[in-house]
């Protein structure tokens, strides 16, 4: 099922655009996201969903979420995203893109 794709917040937003003016390695998260944004658009549930139990409370109360799902890709890299509906369609809740290393802090892990 197809989904339509939403940053969480303007600073989300605003931090995907200066990658692609970025250095070599932020390009190259600029268009490794590209690819993963219309994977996700194709098929919103193809990450892997986090268990309720784990959802950082950061995102639960800035976000309001219920959701949270994470799409790994380019070198250890982690996108957090959450579902939502709207009735007629799905909508995929861009939320942050993190290193391996900060995702585990802001996990506790």
């Amino acid at each position: 099922m197809k989904s339509a794709l939403y940053f969480a917040d303007e600073q989300t937003r605003q931090a995907f655009s200066l990658l692609a003016s970025g250095r070599a390695e932020e390009q190259e998260i600029h268009r490794q996201l590209n690819l993963v944004f219309d994977t996700i658009a194709a098929d919103p549930f193809c990450g892997i969903q986090v268990p309720k139990r784990l959802i950082p409370k950061v995102y639960l109360t800035k976000y309001g979420i219920d959701n949270l799902w994470k799409y790994n890709f380019h070198k250890s890299w982690r996108l957090v995203y959450s579902i939502a509906g709207n009735g007629t369609q799905l909508v995929t809740i861009i939320i942050e893109w993190l290193p391996h290393k900060e995702y585990e802090r802001r996990f506790g892990y």
